[in-house]
């Protein structure tokens, strides 16, 4: 992908939008961002913006932010970041200066209280999208282990309630230990060769 100053104000302008117009969250914003930059801008391949939710979620931080980091460094590097950085939160603090300054007529509207109700019915929706398609992601792979470590994950968070940190952890964990194993046993396989 060949960079030029032009994609930087794109950048800008794209985070920017999606973080302006995004409500509910680092999930719905995630979502929106695959949506601009893997398939209307193709910046990014589906892979990539699905390790960017995984080290984005997993890491200290705004999901949204963690996000910018990463895909602005993907993008343009280091001035990339900065200014996907930039695109992700000049909206949320022109908006939350905004409500702070008028905060006692918002929570007594009943026609804002109302609109805030209905859009998290728009919310859940998006963050189900996002679910339905990296679940879709993770079985494409048909690799047994993933599949299986999703449907654990999922089983713990949902009828378990565990919590968020440790299911990523205990991924985290699986992962590198699925990872040794696999070294090992291609260490064994080449041993196994070279007597051959």
């Amino acid at each position: 992908m060949k960079r030029s100053p032009k994609m930087l104000w794109q950048l800008f302008l794209s985070t920017f939008m999606l973080s302006a117009s995004t409500f509910g969250g680092g999930f719905v914003i995630v979502s929106l961002m695959k949506k601009k930059f893997v398939e209307d801008l193709k910046w990014l391949e589906e892979d990539e913006m699905l390790d960017i939710t995984a080290i984005a979620q997993s890491s200290p931080g705004p999901i949204p932010v963690n996000a910018s980091v990463i895909l602005g460094y993907r993008v343009y590097g280091v001035i990339g970041s900065i200014v996907a950085i930039l695109g992700t939160i000049i909206p949320p603090m022109i908006i939350i200066s905004i409500i702070s300054v008028f905060y006692d007529q918002f929570r007594q509207n009943q026609i804002i209280a109302t609109a805030l109700q209905v859009m998290r019915v728009g919310v859940a929706a998006v963050i189900f999208d996002v679910v339905v398609n990296l679940g879709k992601n993770v079985c494409n792979t048909k690799n047994a282990f993933y599949i299986t470590l999703m449907v654990v994950a999922f089983a713990l968070a949902f009828f378990l309630d565990f919590s968020a940190m440790c299911i990523i952890l205990g991924c985290l964990i699986a992962g590198f230990a699925h990872l040794l194993i696999q070294l090992y046993n291609k260490k064994l396989k080449a041993g196994d060769d070279s007597q051959c």
